[in-house]
């Protein structure tokens, strides 16, 4: 049976800090719904009623430009965990994110929550308007292996002036939406 609050519990927490895996949804007024799946240590519970996540570049920026888009429901978004373990739990959160970049006057401040990873491109913030729970019974057990280093590595061994030059060039989603660049390769912070 699904259940909904109005803001994130301990217990809540908890779960979602025991994943090692999550969801990002989003959606313009028009074009494609945007899913995509997140790994990494990437994932902050700010407050019952914020958290945030540090996004990779990667190959689109759709979730940037969703949450951007000029549309009556600008920002929504929807995060979802999956406990692969017991108990079995599915957990969404439904809000509004906004993208915090390195050359934003928040940067520092968020950027401090969390290790940077190289590539690191920005932090989505959410707030969150509600949350839900559900059985989660048709979720299989899963173990982790381990985290896929590919995505750093590439990001490690990057030029940072071509990185910076390619990230700039990224400027629309798939769909046309407009996209605010990073101004900045981060190395991380190991």
């Amino acid at each position: 049976m699904a259940e909904f609050f109005d803001a994130l519990s301990e217990k809540h927490t908890a779960m979602i800090e025991a994943q090692a895996v999550f969801f990002v949804a989003t959606a313009a007024s028009d074009g494609r719904v945007n899913l995509s799946p997140k790994g990494y240590d990437a994932f902050r519970v700010l407050s019952p009623t914020q958290v945030a996540y540090l996004d990779l570049g990667g190959s689109g920026n759709e979730t940037h430009a969703h949450v951007m888009a000029d549309q009556p429901d600008k920002g929504r978004i929807t995060i979802m965990f999956c406990n692969f373990q017991r108990p079995a739990l599915i957990l969404r959160i439904y809000g509004k994110g906004r993208p915090i970049l390195p050359q934003d006057e928040e940067w520092e401040a968020l950027a401090a929550n969390f290790d940077l990873l190289p590539g690191t491109r920005q932090v989505f913030v959410i707030d969150v308007e509600s949350v839900q729970t559900s059985c989660g019974w048709g979720v299989p057990f899963m173990s982790l292996e381990g985290e896929r280093e590919t995505l750093q590595k590439a990001h490690r061994q990057s030029d940072p002036a071509e990185w910076e030059a390619k990230m700039a060039g990224r400027i629309s989603s798939i769909d046309g939406l407009p996209v605010r660049p990073t101004d900045r390769y981060i190395a991380g912070d190991s």
